[in-house]
C-alpha cells in the first residue's frame, strides 16, 4: 500500500498481518478520492474501521484539516500509529482505540463533513452505525461505505444514496446528507470551520 497524491504521495504504509483487516487497493482509493474531489481540502474526516488508516492519512495527504480514525484491533493499532509517524501526519490525528458503536454512542459535539465506514465484509449490519452518525454530521456531510457488492447498504432517512461504485467484490457506495437551505449542490457550508 501507499500514499497516492498529496504531502505524503508515494509513502509506503504497512498493514497488519491479521486477515481481519482488508487493505484498500489503490484502484479503489484512487476512485474514492477522485469522486470526493474538492470536498477534501480542509474537511474532517471521519476513518471508521480505520484498519492501517490507508484512507484517512490518504485524506490528510490531499489536505483534510483533520482526520478521527476508530479501530480496535490490536495489530490494525500498531500499523496505523507507524503509518501516521511515517508521513508526517500525526498532528492532525486522533487515534480513538475502540469499537465503532461505543465510539458513536459517547461521540460528543464534533461534526464531520467527510466519513468511511468500512466494516467487515461479513458484518451486514450496516444500517445502525449509518442511523447514530447522523448527529456527527455538518450539513452537506457525506458518507462512503465499503460493503461486498451484494451487501445492500440502507439509507437513513437523512441520508441518501447518491452513487456506487464496483471493483470486483468491492462496492463503494456514497451517502450525501442534505445541503443547507440555499447553498449549490457540491458547494461547502462556509460555516463549516476550517474543514477532512
Amino acid at each position: 500500500m501507499r500514499v497516492i497524491a498529496g504531502t505524503a504521495g508515494g509513502r509506503t504504509l504497512v498493514a497488519p498481518r491479521s486477515r481481519a483487516t482488508r487493505p484498500i487497493t489503490d484502484l479503489v482509493k484512487e476512485s474514492l478520492f477522485g469522486t470526493l474531489g474538492e470536498r477534501v481540502p480542509g474537511a474532517r474526516f471521519l476513518d471508521l474501521y480505520a484498519g492501517s488508516g490507508a484512507v484517512g492519512i490518504e485524506a490528510l495527504s490531499r489536505g483534510a484539516a483533520a482526520c478521527t480514525f476508530v479501530e480496535r484491533g490490536r495489530e490494525a493499532l500498531v500499523a496505523l500509529r507507524r503509518n501516521l509517524e511515517a508521513t508526517g501526519l500525526a498532528a492532525d490525528a486522533v487515534v480513538r482505540p475502540t469499537d465503532v458503536t461505543a465510539f458513536l454512542a459517547a461521540a460528543g459535539r464534533e461534526r464531520f463533513d467527510l466519513v468511511m465506514v468500512d466494516p467487515p465484509f461479513a458484518d451486514h449490519a450496516i444500517l445502525a452505525p449509518l442511523q447514530a452518525l447522523q448527529s456527527l454530521l455538518a450539513p452537506g456531510a457525506m458518507v462512503v461505505v465499503r460493503t461486498f457488492w451484494r451487501t445492500a447498504v440502507p439509507a437513513p432517512e437523512d441520508l441518501a444514496v447518491v452513487r456506487q461504485r464496483r471493483f470486483g467484490e468491492t462496492m463503494l457506495t456514497f451517502l450525501a446528507s442534505p445541503q443547507p437551505e440555499g447553498e449549490a449542490a457540491g458547494e461547502r457550508n462556509p460555516s463549516a470551520g476550517g474543514e477532512r
